[in-house]
């Protein structure tokens, strides 16, 4: 359940756009809450709030969507093994099937992946940062094995 300060938080990045936690604190301010940077810190991640670049180039907090679907179960059924180096995520899959998994991983369109491309038994995924990786192992891995 939300606080009043996580409601305010959430109306806020909806109606602008918010690039800095510095930011955030003087709008909450400007709204009556008073918080500190370790509080908005904390929000954020509790809310699990994303940075997304605009069309024009900012970037700014918005909510991460909600963990799509992979269709008919494919990647549970292929994928055998994830693991990651820096900000490249590699999906090891049964022989013959890492083209059909990468293209369902590109049609989930998550914000984190810069990139995609597959070979016959593995996917290497380019993501933004290492922190992007390890967020994309933690989706895929709960997605795929529960």
């Amino acid at each position: 359940m939300l606080n009043a300060r996580q409601e305010m938080i959430l109306q806020l990045i909806e109606s602008q756009d918010i690039s800095t936690q510095e930011a955030l604190r003087d709008l909450l301010e400007e709204n009556g809450f008073s918080v500190t940077q370790a509080t908005i810190s904390r929000d954020i991640r509790q809310l699990k709030l994303r940075k997304k670049r605009t069309a024009s180039g900012q970037s700014c907090y918005v909510k991460a969507p909600a963990a799509p679907t992979a269709p008919n179960g494919l990647l549970t059924d292929v994928v055998v093994k994830i693991d990651y180096a820096m900000n490249t995520v590699v999906v090891s899959c049964h022989a013959g099937s890492a083209q059909a998994a990468c293209a369902v991983l590109d049609r989930m369109q998550l914000p984190e992946i810069v990139g995609t491309i597959a070979g016959d038994d593995t996917i290497f995924i380019l993501t933004r940062s290492e922190t992007s990786a390890k967020y994309l192992i933690h989706l895929l891995e709960s997605h795929i094995w529960g």
